[in-house]
């Protein structure tokens, strides 16, 4: 299912909520986000956490706000303030940066994140003063662009991104590029993969549905199908001596001029159902992920 995450939840309490909510066994999330942000946090309940990682995978395209004037130590509003200036970037300065930030950038992860640094979450030691210095990593951020200035003080922006960049980082970046400093002051995560804000169910309207007399299936209505995350790769029918092969651990040899010869990922079938996710290696198709369907 497709939560729109509310403000000063984690999405670990979030998935805790459906988890609860819809009496699954175990769930996960297909990416982070902070209690400061808000909006898509794709939940995947039972065998649907085998495809976590896809949706992980996925683009992401957040709108931010960024706060001129003030770095923080956690390159937002939770942090207390490490830097501030009285310098406020206009409308024309900002546009003629964010060129520098497109494509496959070097960037360094805020000190206040998940990163380990020697077995050490980098969050844990920068708590307890001991901020590690973390290296730049390689990003790709595919497009980035002003919304708007509301005000002097800040500056909304979208920005398409893929894995492992941080909103935050990026904001820190832009504010030292400028001269002027600055954090992230709000953040809502308004696309991952092939989800977008329209397919987002808020946690409130869940509750409710909860507590609707009983009969029907009323919660079965918000959830998605297995496959739905796993749009972004190719897809395979199998016959059902196949597919019992596959269920028995064992590779399938694809035969055919067409078969595909070498995938990391495959989506197979059988009919409509899906069976599991697996790579072609050699032309022969071996078992990865398999559900329990």
């Amino acid at each position: 299912m497709v939560l729109d995450k509310p403000l000063g939840v984690t999405s670990t309490q979030a998935v805790g909520k459906v988890r609860w909510l819809f009496d699954a066994n175990k769930a996960g999330h297909g990416g982070t986000l902070d209690p400061l942000a808000t909006g898509i946090l794709p939940i995947a309940l039972g065998e649907a956490t085998k495809t976590v990682s896809y949706a992980m995978d996925g683009k992401k395209t957040y709108r931010f706000t960024v706060a001129w004037g003030e770095e923080r130590s956690t390159d937002d509003l939770e942090g207390s303030v490490t830097k501030q200036s009285p310098e406020r970037p206009s409308y024309k300065s900002i546009e003629p940066i964010l060129s520098d930030f497109i494509g496959e950038i070097q960037q360094v992860p805020p000190a206040f994140s998940a990163i380990k640094v020697e077995g050490e979450r980098s969050y844990d030691l920068a708590r307890a003063g001991a901020a590690p210095d973390l290296a730049a990593r390689p990003v790709l951020i595919e497009e980035l662009k002003l919304v708007e200035p509301p005000d002097p003080d800040h500056a909304i922006f979208e920005v398409t991104c893929g894995k492992g960049t941080y909103v935050r980082s990026l904001a820190r970046d832009m504010g030292r590029k400028l001269g002027c400093f600055g954090h992230v002051s709000a953040l809502r995560r308004i696309r991952l993969g092939p989800f977008s804000e329209t397919d987002a169910i808020p946690l409130e309207r869940l509750e409710e549905m909860r507590h609707k007399p009983p009969g029907g299936n009323a919660m079965d209505g918000f959830l998605r199908p297995i496959a739905t995350v796993l749009d972004g790769i190719p897809a395979l029918a199998l016959d059902e001596a196949q597919t019992q092969r596959l269920r028995l651990g064992q590779s399938v040899l694809l035969r055919g001029a067409k078969a595909p010869i070498a995938s990391d990922a495959v989506l197979v079938t059988l009919g409509q159902k899906p069976i599991g996710i697996c790579s072609i290696e050699q032309g022969s198709l071996k078992p990865k992920r398999l559900f329990n369907l």
